[in-house]
């Protein structure tokens, strides 16, 4: 009888809730870099108290979709 080790994998989770955390983190960092803002300033701004003064994604959005005319 042989024994299996299991293997770390580096990024991996243990979990598919971890898997599907991983990827939304992953997805928001790279919409934030098509639109040119910082990723870990945005996060940051959304989690500390006070005034937010980066305005929310669907803002964001928005201003970079309108066209002006």
């Amino acid at each position: 009888m042989s024994t299996i080790k299991k293997k770390k994998v580096s990024g991996g989770t243990r979990s598919d809730e971890g898997r599907r955390y991983r990827d939304t983190f992953a997805s928001l960092k790279k919409t934030y870099r098509k639109l040119g803002i910082s990723f870990w300033e945005y996060l940051s701004d959304r989690l500390t108290e006070g005034i937010k003064n980066i305005p929310s994604l669907p803002d964001i959005i928005r201003q970079k979709t309108t066209v002006p005319g």
